[in-house]
């Protein structure tokens, strides 16, 4: 996507610039990420990070002890390269036909789809529908369109000029059409810097659609 080929060294600016209300650092909604995963067994290899941008979560994935093998793709050529750097022990692909079809344990998309358009979306998760073995989990974060700081950052955001936030039912109904079962949907990302010590009441909280970012989750 030659777009982010662009804000491939200047990503993790744009993305503190975007999120400054917040009082956190772009690492902290990395981490949290992370964090969430862990806490629905999730962190299973081999793992797919589609959609993975700069490497953002790719580098955290293969420090993962038990992870073992971790895939990751993306259509940026110059992010793929930021990516390669930061997380050599990875496996890239810059094209979805040569990632292997009934491999991958859990495939994650982190902030992909609002940026592709809604007509293609069902044929991306179609795509790591394949990889997926049976009984394989995808894991979906997105914006929460009804979290009013989440919408500020979007608006604020350089690279988020195409974004098209997907409410709720349209993340699940996705998933459904796309042939996915079990679908669940978390709410993440709740407190502000200034309120950190509330955080760890956010797992009690997930039902509640206020959380700045949305997590669903499936099963092929």
């Amino acid at each position: 996507m030659e777009k982010f080929d662009g804000y491939a060294r200047s990503y993790e600016a744009h993305h503190r610039s975007s999120i400054a209300a917040s009082g956190e650092d772009p690492a902290y909604f990395h981490d949290h990420k992370l964090a969430c995963l862990a806490r629905r067994h999730l962190l299973e290899g081999p793992l797919l990070d589609f959609g993975c941008g700069v490497g953002n979560l790719t580098e955290r994935f293969v420090r993962e002890p038990d992870l073992g093998e971790v895939h990751a793709y993306d259509p940026s050529v110059a992010s793929l390269s930021r990516a390669r750097e930061r997380a050599p022990g990875a496996v890239f692909h810059d094209d979805p036909a040569t990632l292997p079809e009934g491999h991958f344990r859990v495939a994650v998309l982190s902030g992909v789809l609002h940026h592709v358009p809604p007509s293609d979306r069902k044929d991306v998760l179609a795509k790591v529908r394949r990889s997926l073995r049976p009984g394989g989990v995808i894991v979906v974060f997105e914006h929460n369109p009804l979290n009013p700081l989440t919408r500020r950052a979007v608006a604020t955001c350089e690279f988020d000029d195409d974004a098209v936030l997907l409410w709720s039912w349209q993340l699940r109904g996705l998933l459904r059409a796309t042939g996915f079962a079990g679908i669940e949907l978390d709410y993440i990302v709740f407190f502000p810097h200034q309120l950190a010590r509330l955080r760890r009441f956010e797992p009690a909280l997930r039902g509640l659609p206020i959380g700045a970012q949305q997590m669903a989750i499936a099963v092929r």
